[in-house]
């Protein structure tokens, strides 16, 4: 008989079970529910109800009795901050193990764990669910910040378009400004050209005067010479 034999063996050795068992405490406090087979289930939960009685104790010596065991730090300060609220002052009756049925493979009986709330914890749940914005003030809330988000998108559209209509505008100013300084510097060019046209006019219409005022002083002289000898013939 197995007296004071606590435990299953599970056809594994201490070490792979203790391992084993190790894992399965860690992922049932930090997701708050596995599924597993039915004896495994009925053994985890007796290392589960060990380790939610440390936590409910709270003291350091138990702190690194639940780090001993449980692999995760945060899952340790996770499960010590929530104990003494979640469990209240109800010893034992931690967990709940409800029937999945069969697992295709091997037709192994399947069992989901989970951590349970007593009544004060049930009681604050419930607070906070009450809290919690029903799905219509939600849908809304989501709408008008859409709303909002595309008039603000439209918004920066438009300063973006007004910025680049004044851009353009000044484009086309500072060309206008440019086309008139060209203008106005071909006219002066045009103006100084046709100055200096004139004065090459004026400057060969002098040499040919003087071209002609030239040769006439010796014909005068010649008919004086030709008026003073016909007179000294007579």
């Amino acid at each position: 008989m197995r007296h004071r034999k606590a435990g299953l063996k599970l056809n594994r050795t201490s070490s792979h079970r203790t391992a084993m068992f190790r894992n399965m405490v860690t992922s049932l406090f930090k997701h708050e529910r596995i599924r597993t087979t039915d004896v495994k289930a009925k053994e985890l939960r007796r290392w589960a109800d060990n380790l939610i009685t440390l936590a409910k104790r709270g003291d350091i010596h138990a702190r690194r009795q639940a780090l001993s065991i449980i692999r995760e730090k945060d899952v340790v300060h996770k499960l010590f901050a929530e104990a003494s609220k979640r469990f209240g002052s109800v010893s034992g009756g931690y967990t709940r193990i409800v029937k999945l049925g069969r697992r295709p493979g091997d037709a192994a009986p399947i069992s989901l764990i989970e951590l349970i709330y007593s009544e004060e914890g049930k009681k604050e749940k419930i607070k906070k669910k009450d809290k919690v914005v029903p799905k219509k003030k939600r849908a809304a809330e989501k709408k008008e910040a859409k709303e909002k988000k595309s008039e603000e998108k439209k918004e920066i559209e438009s300063k973006e378009k007004s910025a680049e209509a004044a851009k353009e505008k000044q484009d086309i100013v500072y060309k206008e400004k440019d086309v008139t300084e060209e203008k106005e510097a071909g006219v002066k060019t045009e103006s100084t050209t046709e100055d200096s046209d004139d004065t090459l006019e004026k400057q060969a219409d002098a040499a040919v005067e003087s071209e002609e005022t030239e040769p006439k002083e010796p014909e005068a002289k010649n008919a004086e010479d030709d008026a003073g000898d016909s007179e000294v013939k007579e």
